[in-house]
């Protein structure tokens, strides 16, 4: 089988893979300590493993002028790779969405929070600017709507290396894919969500109440006050069992034990979360926090 060889930025499973399809990692920049990373170091890139390295520095670009990629490649490396690298040879990433849409660091949360039907991953020619470059490929898959931010990006891993490799072995057999150019007019775009993101406003309809929860689950939160105590909601669920009587943003604990807060049309049941200590908190949890503002 062609081969090639790698200039790789990002998690080590990424470089391990490429490895076992026969390619040769001749530089490994690691975007962090991961699993895998002492097998990458040790018997797949010895001596040319790097955590965290700067390639803009002097030391850093001469390591890969010595490592002569064919072909650079990026998978979840969380920096802008320099013009004077992607200078070096054709340069690779996949990003888990399907661009132009949700560009940026956090497309999980924003799939979710808009109420996405599909998502998907896009191997793309890297750019001056963050996902921004020519598309070389695309996979697709429905999104469970039960899903948080941490359950979509287990499911799109597997596409995502699958691409990834697909991609890479198109390049080591001069067949690489025709590049296409992203539609400017349905870029939109996923920064990392501020605080003000996070919070939750009860006049909003259940349903997207329910949406941003589990755009910012696990971690870091969709939050709230009760009382004057702010928590951190991790799972909570539409309902219409509540009393009607109760204004948006008003809370109350059912006979069964459950937390209630009114939302814009229905209410929403509260059944996980964590407390500004990062404590957990369960349903029992945030029943008694309910229970002591109603009784103050």
């Amino acid at each position: 089988m062609p081969s090639a060889r790698i200039a790789y930025f990002g998690l080590p499973l990424g470089a391990l893979l490429l490895a076992r399809d026969g390619h040769t990692i001749a530089y490994a920049g690691a975007c962090r300590q991961a699993p895998g990373l002492r097998r990458l170091a040790t018997h797949v890139a010895p001596g040319r493993t790097r955590v965290k390295p700067d390639p803009s520095s002097a030391g850093g670009l001469s390591e890969l002028r010595s490592a002569a990629p064919d072909l650079i490649v990026s998978w979840f490396w969380t920096t802008k790779l320099p013009a004077s690298v992607l200078a070096m040879a054709p340069a690779v990433g996949v990003h888990p969405s399907l661009l132009p849409r949700h560009r940026g660091p956090d497309p999980y949360f924003w799939t979710i929070d808009a109420g996405d039907l599909e998502t998907g991953v896009t191997a793309h020619l890297l750019d001056a600017e963050y996902d921004t470059g020519p598309v070389l490929g695309q996979a697709r898959i429905r999104i469970d709507p039960a899903w948080n931010a941490w359950e979509l990006a287990r499911a799109l891993d597997r596409p995502s290396l699958r691409l990834l490799r697909d991609v890479v072995k198109a390049f080591a057999a001069g067949d690489a894919p025709a590049p296409v150019a992203q539609d400017e007019r349905t870029a939109t775009v996923a920064p990392a969500p501020s605080d003000e993101d996070l919070a939750i406003a009860w006049s909003w309809p259940a349903a997207r109440i329910e949406r941003r929860v589990r755009a910012a689950a696990p971690w870091p939160g969709a939050w709230t006050e009760i009382g004057h105590r702010i928590v951190t909601l991790t799972r909570i669920r539409p309902t219409t069992e509540f009393p009607r009587a109760l204004e948006p943003a008003e809370a109350i604990v059912r006979p069964d034990g459950i937390a209630v807060v009114r939302a814009g049309d229905v209410a929403v049941e509260l059944h996980e979360g964590r407390d500004e200590d990062d404590t957990p908190l369960g349903a029992a949890d945030l029943a008694a926090i309910v229970a002591s503002v109603r009784q103050a």
